[in-house]
């Protein structure tokens, strides 16, 4: 993730452009000096700078055909007929709610998931937090799909309250729609995100990343970077993982490209990339969603 850091020395303020990587609970930084004692004006031009040249980088992990195939891709899903779209929208709901929800444990079947969604059958033997979780990942798809904005933290916090409303124990539930104020830990992994208060800072950092690189990056590497840094920082106390997904699949959508599904089956290959990113290697996520980008039906 990159950053604006000020350092006070002697009653000076010192920036530097810092690039951070998150290995296991550790945090390797590269720093570019910017100034001292700068204005904003000043201040933003240099951080554009030295964000031009890191996202020559970034830019750098599609490669020319890739980027040409991704172009066709959003031609094509543009000129889909909006006659189709309700069937085209209730397929991939379907499987994106059924993957996403599988994927943090929920074991609703895909057919028990469609008659949840669209028959209002609950199975029988199910639990309520697991049917609840299925009304509230459309709910939450319903929220990015209407939502005319852009990201930010109001839209973040207002889709996982929605993600996770009804699902969570009840001293947790003054944390829905909130950072969390407690540590996490991720369920069968090494690592572990960052401290609460660091996580606020590294949200509103994040934040401020897109804010200053949503124009400069090709909208596939900057939902794969922005997936990974919010993963990462696994900001809420519970449903980080849908809320992600969900909030990479607006940013696709944002920028006219069809929405992706991971596959619960594939879960692991997810994972791994995720760890590879945080070490590093976000090509390895970039090149996982492209090949499910073009394998998909680009329904949504």
């Amino acid at each position: 993730m990159t950053y604006t850091e000020v350092q006070e020395r002697n009653g000076k303020r010192y920036y530097y452009r810092v690039m951070s990587i998150r290995k296991g609970d550790k945090i390797s930084k590269k720093r570019k000096y910017l100034g001292v004692d700068l204005d904003l004006k000043k201040l933003k031009q240099l951080e554009k700078e030295a964000d031009e040249i890191i996202n020559v980088s970034l830019n750098k992990l599609l490669k020319k055909n890739e980027i040409k195939k991704l172009s066709l891709i959003k031609n094509t899903y543009s000129k889909l007929p909006k006659s189709t779209f309700e069937n085209r929208y209730e397929t991939f709901l379907a499987q994106f709610t059924y993957d996403s929800n599988a994927i943090e444990g929920n074991t609703l079947t895909l057919q028990e998931t469609s008659f949840i969604l669209f028959e209002q059958r609950t199975p029988k033997g199910k639990s309520i937090r697991e049917i609840n979780e299925v009304l509230n990942h459309k709910e939450a798809f319903d929220y990015i799909l209407q939502h005319d904005e852009d990201i930010s933290k109001k839209l973040i916090c207002e889709v996982q309250k929605i993600v996770v409303k009804g699902t969570l124990r009840k001293d947790l539930e003054s944390q829905i729609g909130k950072y969390r104020l407690v540590q996490v830990y991720v369920r069968g992994s090494n690592f572990i995100p960052p401290s609460p208060i660091l996580a606020k800072k590294e949200m509103r950092n994040l934040l401020r990343w897109y804010s200053l690189n949503k124009q400069k990056l090709h909208p596939l590497i900057l939902a794969a970077y922005f997936h990974l840094a919010f993963e990462s920082i696994h900001p809420f106390v519970d449903g980080n993982g849908r809320t992600g997904r969900l909030l990479m699949n607006f940013i696709l959508h944002k920028n006219g490209f069809p929405m992706i599904n991971i596959p619960n089956k594939i879960k692991l290959d997810y994972y791994s990339c995720l760890d590879k990113g945080r070490n590093g290697d976000l090509r390895t996520l970039v090149k996982l969603l492209y090949d499910l980008l073009i394998k998909g039906n680009f329904l949504v």
